[in-house]
């Protein structure tokens, strides 16, 4: 996950807790009363300018949503490439690399620009529905504040820092772990796993 990513994490919970805080205060017979309340064009306008401060999230989201099958891809192809002859590989690898660059470029953009067209119509639709045009205020507010702008630069740091310390103290148990299945795996295929090399004597 990069920063932008965070950005966009840390713009719908924000939204969510809000929602949830505004529904949990209404009585249930005032409910039915918010989220048939009518719109207004301040409304409209808040809503729309916070559309445009969450645009950033927007975009990544739909290159986002690319990630998972261009990554499941390339372990298939690591996979298959291990089949191609060795004075083919770095041509094929070239060659894979270029058409997967090719369709991040153009169907992540291609998701980009739809998620921008249809968040007025669900992000915006919602926003308008449930909120006040005083939490719209409030929600601006904050997204424009110096806080909230210096909680955003911060997130690649903070993103690095929670992911050093994680993979130092998880390293061991999941390679371990990880071992373990490779050789259920290999067993389960009938495939007798490669003998570990010999650990060199240390010295004295």
């Amino acid at each position: 996950m990069n920063s932008q990513s965070l950005k966009t994490l840390a713009a719908a919970a924000l939204l969510a807790a809000s929602a949830q805080n505004v529904l949990a205060q209404a009585s249930p017979a005032a409910q039915p009363a918010t989220a048939a309340a009518s719109s207004s064009p301040a409304k409209k306008e808040l809503v729309a300018k916070l559309l445009q401060l969450q645009q950033p999230g927007f975009e990544t989201l739909g290159r986002s949503l690319l990630q998972r099958p261009v990554t499941q891809l390339m372990q298939g192809a690591s996979q298959a490439l291990q089949q191609v002859p060795p004075e083919k590989r770095e041509a094929t690898i070239k060659a894979i690399d270029t058409d997967i660059k090719k369709f991040v470029d153009e169907t992540g953009g291609l998701m980009r620009d739809r998620a921008i067209k249809l968040a007025p119509s669900t992000v915006g639709a919602m926003l308008e529905e449930r909120f006040t045009e005083d939490e719209l205020k409030q929600l601006v507010a904050w997204f424009e504040s110096p806080i909230n702008k210096k909680y955003n630069q911060m997130g690649a740091e903070m993103q690095k820092a929670l992911t050093e310390k994680l993979v130092a103290e998880t390293r061991s148990t999941v390679e371990t772990r990880l071992k373990t299945l490779e050789q259920s795996v290999a067993k389960q295929l009938g495939i007798t796993p490669a003998p570990a090399p010999a650990a060199s004597p240390a010295k004295k």
